[in-house]
């Protein structure tokens, strides 16, 4: 397989010098544990005691890593990459909200971005996260068997109203929809609630994608039996595979609650079940559709490889790459470039309410061995290509 992904030109062909800079700049202070520590805690701190720091973050972290305040905000740079055959998947990245108005508000959120892909070739999906649309200690108390009160039973019944309208949306729009997986001891129940959605809108291709984390060591089981249930009923199976956002949170719950953990017991083993899940839905690509979210070159390279083994085109509509914006430019251009399905995942919402995302990006990108520095050896590797060296 021809190695792609270190042409830089390709990679960074929509960044201006002073856009490369300020990336490197970011990188740079992500790359430092204790800065991002410090920076999260100012940052938090300013933004509690209303201090004018909207302005600052707006201008570095935050057009970095978002599309924009809303919806409409980021159509030009939807536009701008869909030049090089990026797509974008707009993502309302507003989190940790509690209340009924805040669920019913994403709810609305979520149906006009369904709108704005059924309008533009540039916007193939629409995401949402299952506690976008209701408590987490609702999945969590489903998940666990727990009896819900009259109140709860009726809130859970708002949740699947909303669940459902999104997806019959999706269904009736024709747009591909992913469902975004969370931390383990909610998904039983979203992953339950995604499933029923399968069953009632993919019965003629995958409209609604759960998503897999496989640094979760029964995922790969987990596909393997709603696929015998697939057949079975006759639908599609749609879905997002990503590695996974949570290790920390996972591995310290399990040992402060004494169970096993649900995470590979290696980055090894993390990669294993990842490639093993990709090899596993191209064997039956006929009843799935997959989005391969993955910032790491070999397992790109590898469902590459299996593509071209099993005479699979690139631009098939069945498979698509996906990364997050702001991040691995060089995947997600050089594939485009070479004709594969990529779509960014472009962050929108305000920027206050978009800060728990941007700190989790933050730190997932200063735990990740490796993808910093990967990512300041591109950019300064193209900042020598530009000036001659």
């Amino acid at each position: 397989m021809e190695k792609i992904f270190n042409n830089t030109q390709v990679a960074f062909a929509l960044k201006s010098d002073t856009e490369l800079d300020r990336a490197y700049f970011l990188f740079k202070m992500i790359a430092s544990e204790p800065l991002v520590r410090i920076g999260t805690a100012v940052t938090n701190f300013a933004l509690k005691a209303h201090l004018p720091v909207e302005g600052l973050i707006r201008a570095t972290v935050f057009d970095h890593f978002c599309g924009g305040v809303n919806e409409e905000d980021c159509l030009t740079v939807v536009d701008k990459m869909f030049t090089k055959g990026v797509s974008s998947v707009l993502d309302y990245s507003v989190e940790g909200k509690e209340e009924e108005e805040q669920f019913d508000q994403a709810l609305e959120m979520t149906l006009k971005t369904i709108e704005f892909a059924k309008e533009r070739q540039a916007i193939p999906f629409a995401v949402f996260k299952p506690t976008g649309l209701g408590r987490f200690e609702l999945y969590e108390r489903l998940g666990e068997g727990k009896e819900f009160s009259k109140e709860e039973a009726e809130e859970w019944q708002r949740v699947l109203n909303r669940f459902d309208l999104v997806c019959k949306t999706a269904h009736a729009k024709d747009v591909a929809l992913l469902i975004d997986a969370e931390e383990s001891w909610m998904q039983d129940a979203a992953d339950d609630l995604v499933l029923e959605m399968m069953r009632k809108y993919n019965k003629e291709k995958a409209i609604v994608f759960n998503t897999l984390q496989l640094y979760r060591w029964d995922r790969v089981d987990y596909l393997k039996k709603i696929h015998e249930i697939a057949k079975v009923e006759g639908f599609y199976i749609g879905m997002k595979l990503v590695r996974g956002a949570y290790m920390e949170k996972e591995n310290k719950r399990a040992e402060e609650k004494g169970y096993v953990s649900p995470i590979c017991i290696s980055k090894e083993a993390t990669d294993v079940n990842y490639d093993t899940a990709v090899m596993y839905m191209v064997e039956h690509l006929e009843k799935m559709a997959i989005f391969a979210g993955t910032h790491n070159e070999d397992s790109s390279y590898k469902l590459m490889k299996l593509m071209d083994e099993n005479n699979i085109e690139k631009g098939d509509a069945r498979v698509w790459f996906g990364q997050l914006y702001g991040m691995s430019d060089n995947i997600s251009y050089n594939l485009a470039s070479n004709g594969y399905n990529v779509a960014k995942y472009l962050p929108f919402g305000p920027v206050r309410d978009v800060m728990p995302y941007l700190i989790r990006r933050a730190e997932e990108n200063t735990s990740v061995a490796g993808q910093t520095s990967r990512e300041l050896n591109l950019i300064k590797a193209e900042r020598g290509r530009r000036k001659g060296k």
